[in-house]
């Protein structure tokens, strides 16, 4: 885990290492449902990489779930996220979902930059 803190207010736990133990167990901390997902898309990088190749598939499977804690971590954060999401499904309101996709892209962006400041060390 990097040592970045956790305040009461905010994350609930570091953001984990870029490493597969690492995502594993805290997806494993904050969405347990969510484990037979990450398991699949895991075999479908490994299995994408050795046909390309070419490790890109698995960076993007690393990338993809290390955004995903990212943004579960933080209860804030996630709900205002699911919230979107929700609003996406439901409303029929252009600008309803017009600000839902502003504030989704807005949280995976600053979920990105997380990732990006772990990627760089």
């Amino acid at each position: 885990m990097s040592s970045q803190p956790v305040h009461s207010d905010g994350p609930l736990m570091p953001m984990p290492d870029l490493t597969l133990p690492a995502l594993r167990s805290a997806v494993a901390a904050l969405a347990p449902a969510k484990l037979p997902e990450l398991v699949e898309e895991m075999q479908q990088a490994f299995d994408r990489a050795g046909q390309d190749g070419s490790t890109a598939p698995i960076r993007m499977f690393y990338r993809r779930w290390a955004i995903f804690v990212a943004i579960e971590r933080d209860p804030a954060r996630a709900a205002r996220f699911h919230a979107a999401e929700q609003v996406l499904e439901s409303s029929e309101a252009e600008d309803d979902r017009q600000a839902a996709v502003r504030l989704i892209g807005s949280i995976v962006r600053t979920a990105q930059c997380e990732v990006e400041a772990l990627e760089a060390g």
